[in-house]
C-alpha cells in the first residue's frame, strides 16, 4: 500500500487562510487570516468594508488607487478592515494569547502572492495587543516566513518613521 502524503500543518493552515481570502472585497489585494491555538482554529478574517458599508467591489473603485496612493501608505483612506484585524475582532483575547496568526495575500490583478507580505503597522499593533506570539506569512504555495511578534515589540518601526509595510 502506498503511503499517504499529507500536507504539512503550516501549509494546511495557510491553505485555510487562502480559502478565507476568497471572501475579500478589496480591488487591490485579497488577504485572509486564520488564528490558531493548540491546533484549534480560533478565528478567521478577510479584507472588507465594515458591516453595513459598501465594499470597494460593490462601488467598482478603490479611492486609494484613484489617488495613486502606494502600498503601505494612507490607510485612513481605505474603506476596508484588514484580514488580521477582522480575525482579531472576532475572537476573545483569552483565546488568542499564545496563538499563531496565518496570513496569505494575493494581488487581485495577477493572482500572484503579495511579495514580502506582512501586517501593516496598524495591524501589527493589534496583533501585539491580542497576545498573538507569531505570524506565519505565505510567500508562495510551499514557502512561508515565520515572524516572532516579540521582534515587532523590540524593533519598533514607529520610532524610526518607517511606513506600514
Amino acid at each position: 500500500m502506498e503511503s499517504l502524503k499529507r500536507r504539512d500543518k503550516i501549509n494546511y493552515y495557510l491553505d485555510l487562510a487562502e480559502t478565507v481570502s476568497q471572501r475579500s472585497t478589496c480591488l487591490r489585494k485579497r488577504y485572509g487570516a486564520v488564528i490558531v491555538k493548540n491546533d484549534e482554529v480560533i478565528s478567521t478574517g478577510y479584507v472588507g468594508a465594515p458591516r453595513g458599508r459598501q465594499n470597494c467591489s460593490d462601488l467598482g473603485y478603490c479611492l486609494r488607487s484613484k489617488m495613486g496612493i502606494p502600498r503601505g501608505e494612507r490607510y485612513e483612506l481605505c474603506r476596508s478592515v484588514h484580514a488580521e484585524a477582522n480575525a482579531i475582532i472576532c475572537a476573545p483575547r483569552r483565546d488568542m494569547i499564545g496563538s499563531t496568526l496565518y496570513l496569505v495575500g494575493q494581488e487581485m490583478d495577477t493572482g500572484e502572492y503579495v511579495e514580502n507580505a506582512v501586517c501593516c503597522s496598524m495591524c501589527k499593533r493589534q496583533v501585539i495587543n491580542a497576545g498573538i506570539v507569531q505570524v506565519i506569512v505565505r510567500d508562495d504555495r510551499e514557502h512561508f516566513r515565520v515572524i516572532q511578534v516579540e521582534d515587532w515589540i523590540t524593533d519598533d518601526e514607529s520610532l524610526q518613521g518607517v511606513l506600514g509595510y
